[in-house]
């Protein structure tokens, strides 16, 4: 078969501010088992122009593929975009099937096949072994009930083409379904580096870059982390393979850069020791950077050089608060001791050290973030990055927070990209949280010590490093600002998020859809499951749930923020 899959330009602070660009590694994993089960694959990546929803339906158009393949990495925010997308391609090739998958459509499957007639298919979860199933499945034309992690309308007729002439009847039903089983050989899973042009995708300083995925998933259970739910279980490939693959992306390509996609890939510690051992012994010039917990670099203190050997310039740690009680609420599993410990060590070893603090978490007063701003300088990290906590319905917090009938004051879907505030402060007005905001980044950001680091820190790399990231911060910071007070749409008496996240973030349909489709449980070996409720409550039934990156893209925290 003949497929396109195309990366929806990101409207993210994080994708338009830098003017480099890393590679979809979401679909970039898809695209591998495609083409070895004889596909002709091909990638069109929008995020570079960024492409106009017209060009990109020409360029579809161009190639004429039997199927389009949608996924984004910033799941949440880039539904808006992906949706558009869908309906420009749909209009110009009736024929061609369209397949939608992330992290936001897998848990809001139904309301999207509601919304969305022009839509066929939605991958949930890993979608590497899944596209392969149902791309047989439409090829063969099987019966489409037998390939579990897939949600499509009743009626939906498989074959090499879609019928020009289907339309979804009013009362199709959404069939869900059985999730797909757990992929538990990553190595079995290639990546198809070669759909992407290397010279194309750089980053930290015009460096040739890559994403890449040592493990997936996170043993944690942080309660506005989506995380665990996502991968269900933390996997990682094998070390001396995955230091031979990058490796070989350096030799073959040129790569310089790794991006780190994991959430948190020192999880076990004897893994993580092995691939940089591994990677050492390779004996190539390549620069890691990625996210990880602080906890993990304090219990790594004996190992870190092999970290600064194997070649990790920076890692994000997710400090989230400064407040211990703040940290026990959302099950962080830290305290401010262990956060302060992992910056001291990162910086004895020569590695940028970027702490990670999100407002929003409680209902936060002035004084709070005066102590926030004061035990920050007394952290000494070497950048921060602030977010905005940002309600997913598929976590925790989301739950606990419907019940506390906080409101939603930014209902654009495309503005949950953790750099805008989406709900009401009501201790402290929204606009004087922005004020807070950047006077923290900016005292942080400008004090004597990071200054000292970043103009006269003995290692050039290192310096680099620093400089790189300030130059980001220095577009971002006032980028930030201007979007808060011209580009904005708020809503001053917005639904609460319980109203927002059962539908209310439905909008912009082209025209009113009279399609109203019923929700339908799988018809395999497994037993009849309700879509809906497995979606909207997914921290109760995580073990039930399949949910993954493959179809969601690329980076990670704080480079291109993934929904989590």
């Amino acid at each position: 078969m003949k497929i396109l899959l195309v990366n929806p330009p990101h409207p993210s602070i994080g994708s338009r501010i830098p003017r480099e660009h890393l590679p979809p590694l979401g679909l970039l994993s898809l695209g591998g088992p495609l083409l070895d089960a004889g596909n002709q694959v091909r990638l069109l990546d929008a995020e570079f122009g960024p492409l106009s929803v017209d060009r990109i339906v020409s360029e579809v158009v161009e190639y004429c593929p039997d199927a389009v393949l949608l996924g984004h990495s910033g799941s949440t925010s880039g539904h808006p975009s992906a949706t558009r997308i869908a309906r420009g391609v749909r209009r110009a090739l009736p024929r061609a099937w369209i397949v939608y998958g992330g992290v936001f459509p897998t848990y809001h499957a139904p309301e999207i096949m509601e919304q969305e007639p022009d839509i066929d298919f939605i991958v949930r979860g890993e979608g590497e072994a899944t596209i392969v199933r149902l791309i047989n499945a439409l090829e063969r034309e099987q019966p489409l009930e037998r390939v579990p992690g897939i949600v499509f309308r009743s009626g939906t007729m498989p074959g090499p083409q879609r019928a020009a002439e289907y339309a979804p009847p009013p009362a199709a039903r959404v069939q869900a379904n059985p999730p797909a089983p757990l992929i538990r050989d990553l190595d079995g899973c290639r990546v198809g580096w070669e759909l992407i042009n290397h010279r194309r995708y750089t980053y930290y300083g015009k460096r040739r870059a890559v994403v890449a995925q040592f493990s997936r998933g996170c043993p944690h259970h942080c309660s506005y982390c989506g995380q665990h739910g996502f991968w269900r279980a933390w996997r990682h490939r094998d070390p001396v393979k995955f230091a031979a693959e990058l490796a070989r992306l350096h030799r073959e390509h040129g790569v310089e850069l790794i991006n780190l996609a994991d959430e948190n890939p020192t999880a076990d510690r004897a893994a993580w020791q092995a691939f940089l051992e591994a990677l050492i012994s390779q004996h190539v010039p390549l620069t890691l950077i990625g996210t990880t917990r602080a906890s993990d670099i304090v219990r790594d203190a004996d190992i870190l050089h092999l970290y600064r050997r194997a070649g990790v310039a920076r890692f994000l740690l997710g400090l989230e608060s400064t407040d211990d009680k703040t940290l026990q609420a959302i099950h962080k599993g830290s305290t401010k001791a262990i956060d302060r410990e992992a910056i001291r060590l990162l910086r004895e070893h020569g590695i940028i050290s970027m702490a990670a603090w999100v407002a929003g978490f409680v209902q936060e007063k002035d004084n709070d973030y005066l102590r926030t701003l004061r035990q920050l300088l007394a952290y000494d990290p070497d950048q921060i990055q602030a977010v905005y906590a940002t309600p997913h319905s598929w976590t925790p917090f989301a739950f606990a927070l419907q019940e506390s009938k906080r409101r939603v004051v930014q209902t654009d879907l495309s503005r949950w990209d953790y750099k805008h505030q989406i709900l009401e402060s009501p201790q402290v007005p929204n606009w004087r949280v922005l004020v807070w905001v950047k006077l923290i980044e900016m005292v942080c950001q400008l004090r004597p010590k990071s200054l000292l680091r970043l103009l006269a820190h003995p290692d050039p790399a290192f310096r680099a490093g620093m400089r790189w990231y300030s130059n980001i911060g220095r577009r971002v910071w006032p980028y930030e600002v201007w979007q808060w007070l011209f580009c904005d749409r708020r809503t001053r008496c917005g639904p609460t998020l319980e109203e927002f996240l059962k539908g209310g973030w439905k909008r912009e349909r082209v025209e009113p859809s009279t399609h109203q489709p019923q929700i339908a449980s799988g018809e395999m070996t497994a037993p009849p499951v309700s879509i809906t409720a497995q979606l909207r409550q997914p921290w109760l039934n995580v073990r039930n749930l399949l949910v993954s990156a493959p179809m969601r893209g690329a980076a990670n925290k704080p480079d291109q923020v993934t929904d989590s």
